[in-house]
């Protein structure tokens, strides 16, 4: 099913239309515990989603529209390797490469994660290489500037790593 046909998605656009003209000083007023009931606190993390055009209301919503659409069980699929990526047939591997943890994620039966955290070391090997200079380019001279050429998602992590 589409997430935009079903019950909670039209809840939320009627929700919505409610709450839209609301700006983010109303709902401050509204609330002296706004900070307190709109952020949370994981695994050393902070995060506040106060200071965003949403109530409790739009948080129930919301938390509905996740259990509707399956959200849960799809982010156990892409945690444990099951094969997500529909157009190439494979399983939504990017998560391994952030795993620090010694468990194990299995595609197909098999765990990956060895082969996982050797690719890792072997990039920041590289990595190492190249910033003390050791590593040498075509000229044979050490690597000083080095051109990202990506995409979206691709794109978007070197160019962070960068600013």
């Amino acid at each position: 099913m589409n997430i935009t046909e079903g019950k909670a998605w039209r809840a939320l656009e009627r929700h919505y239309a409610k709450i839209k003209d609301t700006t983010i000083a109303e709902l401050f007023r509204a609330d002296a515990k706004r900070v307190e009931h709109f952020s949370a606190r994981f695994q050393g993390m902070y995060f506040d989603y106060s200071k965003n055009r949403m109530n409790a209301e739009t948080k129930r919503l919301l938390l509905q529209l996740a259990e509707e659409s399956g959200l849960k069980k799809a982010i156990d699929a892409m945690f444990t390797g099951k094969l997500i990526n529909e157009t190439e047939k494979r399983a939504v591997l990017h998560t391994a490469l952030r795993d620090c943890s010694s468990r194990k994620v299995l595609v197909k039966g098999k765990d990956v994660m060895p082969e996982v955290r050797a690719v890792l070391k072997q990039m920041s090997a590289f990595a190492r290489q190249v910033r003390s200079g050791e590593w040498l380019g075509f000229t044979g001279r050490p690597i000083r500037n080095v051109i990202n050429i990506g995409i979206g998602g691709s794109d978007l992590g070197p160019k962070m790593a960068c600013e």
